[in-house]
């Protein structure tokens, strides 16, 4: 089991210095990963670019896993983000994750700036989008023709130092299945409840039905990360314990806390990540 931080990069925590701070901090106070969000438009509000910043981490941790959680691949260039998780998988010497899902926030993030917002379009969108990521990392001769992307005979170097390619972890809202069974190609899960608050998480139970369902798909037996976010209070250390190791139970390998406004001020948030994972 591995321990984990979940930031936003927007409001109060939108400046790339308070972020690099934190990161630092979690990574002096024993947490396994650290991830972002990547949000563009979501309110007036400031916004960081999380790539940017996940740059600026890997070169002040030596430790922590990384990663965008996530990265709405609809309204990126594949090609694009294949060039940036291989540079910084190299920066963070093989520390990146790339987490990847449909996006939030339909109006701001996505109609406001012409972006296609139809949720089915950007499935069909993500679904290439990742073909094309992971075959780009091959470091050999690669092509692809689909209904949304075209690439004609391409060779990217360097491949990235993981291999045989950087981990890709989806996201979903369970129990909307179509994100399950898209996570059960690739590396791991990310998921929520749907329509509930952060900290109205999944249950034990509905993590087995969810990781049942997403076996039923697997192709491969390969490592599988699933990786619940949730909220620990860091002032109980038994009690925050005996909450994770109900999950433990039922095979989760991520507890990944939520670090965001509607639990605190930035200073309390900040005293969480001080206070460790309940390990």
């Amino acid at each position: 089991m591995k321990f984990g931080l979940s930031l936003p990069n927007r409001g109060p925590f939108g400046d790339i210095h308070l972020i690099l701070d934190l990161a630092i901090l979690a990574e002096e106070a024993g947490w396994d990963g650290f991830f972002i969000w990547d949000h563009i438009a979501s309110g007036v509000s400031p916004h960081i670019d999380p790539w940017i910043t996940m740059a600026a981490v890997a070169c002040h941790t030596k430790k922590m896993i990384l990663g965008i959680h996530v990265t709405p691949i609809s309204r990126r260039r594949p090609w694009k983000v294949a060039r940036e998780i291989v540079t910084l998988d190299h920066l963070s010497a093989g520390r990146m994750v790339l987490g990847a899902g449909l996006g939030d926030f339909r109006v701001k993030e996505f109609e406001a700036f012409g972006e296609i917002a139809d949720p089915r379009t950007k499935a069909e969108m993500l679904d290439e989008g990742l073909g094309i990521i992971a075959g780009l990392q091959s470091g050999e001769d690669f092509r692809y023709s689909g209904k949304h992307y075209s690439i004609d005979q391409t060779v990217f170097n360097p491949a990235p130092i993981q291999k045989p390619r950087i981990p890709i972890w989806i996201a979903g809202q369970w129990p909307n299945k179509p994100p399950f069974r898209r996570a059960a190609l690739w590396d791991g899960v990310v998921p929520i409840a749907r329509g509930r608050k952060k900290e109205d998480f999944l249950t034990p139970g509905e993590i087995r039905a969810m990781m049942e369902y997403i076996e039923n798909y697997r192709l491969e037996d390969s490592h599988f990360d699933v990786c619940l976010c949730g909220v620990t209070e860091g002032k109980n250390l038994s009690k925050d314990k005996a909450m994770v190791e109900r999950y433990v139970e039922v095979g989760i390998t991520w507890w990944i806390d939520f670090i965001y406004t509607g639990r605190g001020s930035v200073k309390e948030n900040e005293e969480r990540i001080r206070c460790g994972p309940p390990k």
